[in-house]
């Protein structure tokens, strides 16, 4: 603890590095040391280690003749031990002080731990969700609405101000499709009964009509043109989708847990269109291409970016770029991140070039964070073709499987409908980020609901284990600073347990939820081990520090479930 009461981390990896750095003075520098440092698989070989490969040629030895060679010239004494292993040094931390300092930090500052400062309160707006108007939030919405509320949340551990904006798709010719079909097919009794529904079924049945009679695509078009051109009947219709449409929208939010900052749609940026196209022209980008407006990206390898249709009509990148240049006036963002299907990486390319282009502040700080798709029985689901499968339904059914489960194993669990939903809905979420984004899902309702496995259910049951222990010690308190934990098993646990701050700051590196997931995960695991073959319980001397573990496990495994947007039950 430093004088002011705060605690130092302690970063072990860079007690290696100074152990070595005498050794090598006129080879490596201590900054090159600690970059080769690696952490072993297998906790046998070692909590750190160092390979000697790359100084072969230097040293004109073997790898192991180095290694050997290095250990003999170590000072030690920090370590419990230091070995060889082949072309590795492996390095023994010591365990007693490790633990001691790390269960004192987690004990010390609870839910705060691994939070840092990096971001300096940057705004960071996140482009995430972005259901269309009039259409259902199909299980095909859930990716960019978990994988971008995860994001915020690393982001706001991480330091920044995250700014959660649902982009919602309210503009475009689709709207002109959505209001020919509701005239000629449509009832408003019918879309005041269930708008979803059944404006869904107009559009469908808009697409299954359009293959015979193409000339309802001409309709469309005029009635968009109409909707720009601010007619009044258009607008009221818009108007209308839209609003019942949020009402759907938002249920699913609050079932879901996740709020946003701003809906501006597509339609916020219809009227700041026109500043941006005025901008494109005086800087010379744009170009007439057959009639349309085009931006010239050859420089960038990417084609020429279509910015206005040879009708004067606009398309999403214009009112993208619009956007862009909003974000960038209001927010001066320290990134602006995009959390939008893999499918549209070329697009963002494009969109990136053109915003740099224009000389855009924020456009070098602009992140598209693509994810692979959710498919359901391999099968890729798709509003256009009447194959959707509702999300609010999904989330339903999960909530009642998980209610099933629950009167099965503790029919007695106070305020199972509340629990129910943590875990139904968490099952849901979790086993989305559990998958490194860009890999596609075949999901799976049953097997995410498992108790067992790299489940969401399975790192609740874990913190909810380790509260029950504190809840039968309850009249034992957890030790602080000086918690000596000497079983063998605990020491996986403690090692996880201190892994937590780098995961963070990984996490947001790579834009990956599933660092915190897989780490969860690997923490229940280890905990679990743990509280198999240990007596937590027994009264003797270590009783207060084997309870600080499990306070800490329950800490850490209750913020990691928080990052990704999943709660953590106290009881199961």
């Amino acid at each position: 603890m430093d004088k002011d009461g705060s605690f130092v981390i302690m970063d072990y990896k860079q007690l290696v590095a100074d152990a070595l750095a005498p050794t090598m003075a006129d080879t490596l520098s201590a900054d090159d040391i600690y970059k080769k440092i690696e952490r072993p698989k297998d906790s046998s070989m070692g909590d750190y280690a160092f390979p000697t490969f790359t100084l072969a040629k230097t040293f004109r030895k073997a790898p192991q003749q180095i290694a050997t060679d290095l250990v003999e010239q170590l000072d030690q004494s920090k370590f419990e031990k230091v070995q060889v292993a082949g072309p590795y040094i492996n390095f023994f931390l010591d365990k007693a002080a490790f633990s001691a300092d790390i269960l004192a930090q987690v004990s010390a500052q609870g839910a705060d731990f691994g939070q840092n400062e990096n971001g300096k309160g940057g705004n960071v707006p996140i482009d995430m969700s972005s259901p269309n108007i009039a259409k259902p939030i199909s299980m095909g919405h859930l990716r960019s609405t978990v994988i971008g509320n995860s994001i915020a949340e690393i982001l706001k551990k991480n330091g920044y101000n995250p700014i959660k904006d649902n982009h919602l798709g309210d503009w475009g010719t689709q709207f002109g499709k959505l209001i020919v079909a509701y005239l000629k097919w449509g009832n408003e009794d019918d879309v005041k009964k269930d708008p979803i529904t059944n404006l869904v079924k107009y559009y469908v049945k808009f697409h299954q009509e359009d293959k015979e009679h193409p000339e309802l695509d001409d309709e469309a078009r005029e009635w968009f043109k109409k909707l720009e051109d601010g007619d009044a009947e258009a607008h009221r219709l818009w108007s209308w989708f839209r609003d019942e449409s949020l009402k759907a929208f938002n249920q699913i939010y609050d079932k879901l847990g996740v709020t946003f900052d701003t809906y501006n749609g597509e339609a916020f940026y219809n009227d700041k269109m026109q500043a941006v196209i005025d901008e494109l022209k005086e800087k010379g980008l744009l170009k007439e291409s057959q009639g349309a407006q085009v931006v010239d990206l050859s420089k960038y390898d990417l084609n020429p970016a279509l910015i206005l249709k040879s009708d004067g009509a606009s398309l999403y990148i214009t009112r993208d770029i619009a956007t862009a240049v909003y974000r960038d006036k209001t927010y001066h963002p320290a990134m602006n991140l995009y959390v939008v299907g893999s499918e549209q990486m070329y697009y963002f390319q494009q969109l990136k070039a053109v915003l740099t282009e224009m000389g855009l502040a924020s456009a070098k700080d602009l992140h598209h964070i693509p994810f692979g798709l959710i498919t359901v029985d391999g099968k890729k689901l798709s509003t256009r073709s009447g194959r959707i499968i509702l999300l609010d339904e999904v989330l339903d059914d999960s909530i009642a499987m998980a209610k099933k489960q629950i009167a099965e194993k503790n029919p007695d669990l106070p305020n199972k409908d509340e629990v129910a939903k943590q875990v139904g809905v968490g099952a849901i979420i979790f086993g989305d980020l559990k998958n490194e984004r860009m890999n596609s899902i075949d999901f799976n309702l049953a097997d995410q609901l498992k108790f067992e496995g790299e489940t969401g259910p399975y790192v609740q049951y874990a913190r909810a284990r380790a509260e029950s222990i504190l809840r039968k010690a309850a009249d034992v308190t957890p030790a602080g600073e000086n918690a000596t934990i000497n079983d063998p098993e605990a020491w996986e646990t403690v090692k996880t347990l201190a892994d937590f701050p780098a995961i963070v700051e990984e996490a947001l590196a790579d834009f990956e939820p599933s660092d915190i997931a897989k780490y969860s995960i690997r923490l229940a695991k280890a905990f679990n081990k743990y509280y198999a073959h240990s007596k937590i319980l027994a009264d003797d001397a270590e009783k207060p520090a084997r309870l600080a573990l499990v306070k800490s496990v329950s800490t850490i495994l209750k913020e990691s479930l928080r990052l990704l947007g999943v709660q953590a039950p106290d009881e199961m």
